[in-house]
């Protein structure tokens, strides 16, 4: 009867105070567990990122991956999930893809910490050789950990790597913003030595 109670009817979305993500899914998938065919899916965890509310678990089947909504972990009793952690959930084929529903359970003996993630196999640190230039985000995909640069057409594209961006504090970068950078000769082509968000100190456009 408090002043939130309306705010879980059918027609309206929750939204979780420590994401921001809509919960209706989950919430849906609840109400409605009874009418509903669930997989269950054995895997290890792809990535999770507490920040972002959400991460993927990798099936051993080979099926796609399957989101996991922090909603989920936390009604299961688990606050976070370790990339490479075994675990088996029952999913729910949504239109967006599978979802885990429920997780029957979880072994982080083989969870991979972030204070002893190996270095980075695929990335490689360059030494800077151009002045700091603002150039505009191409292209960026979190997932695969990389993305482009470019400084306008007819340039060539310059690449970036996660491993860099986080030395540099920064989460992710969308098509079409703007940062600083410095750029260097990696082994297949111009790649970015050290980012900056745009407007962080004093540097000349490159156009």
């Amino acid at each position: 009867m408090g002043a939130d109670s309306g705010g879980d009817g059918d027609g309206s979305t929750v939204f979780s105070q420590e994401t921001g993500a809509p919960e209706h899914a989950e919430a849906s998938a609840r109400s409605a567990e009874s009418g509903l065919d669930t997989i269950e899916i054995s895997g290890a965890i792809k990535w999770f990122d507490a920040g972002k509310g959400f991460g993927f678990i990798v099936p051993d089947n080979g099926m796609p991956d399957v989101l996991l909504h922090v909603t989920c972990l936390r009604r299961d009793g688990y606050q976070s999930a370790h990339e490479g952690a075994r675990i088996v959930v029952e999913a729910l084929n949504r239109p967006g893809g599978l979802q885990a529903f429920r997780i029957v359970s979880m072994d982080e003996s083989t969870a991979v910490h972030p204070a002893q993630m190996p270095a980075p196999r695929t990335h490689v640190v360059v030494e800077a050789t151009s002045g700091m230039v603002r150039l505009e985000v191409k292209w960026f995909n979190r997932i695969r950990g990389f993305g482009f640069l470019s400084a306008g057409e007819g340039t060539p594209d310059i690449f970036v790597h996660m491993e860099t961006l986080r030395r540099f504090g920064i989460t992710e970068l969308r098509p079409g913003q703007f940062v600083l950078v410095r750029y260097g000769n990696g082994p297949k082509g111009l790649m970015v030595a050290e980012i900056r968000p745009d407007g962080w100190g004093d540097a000349p456009s490159s156009h």
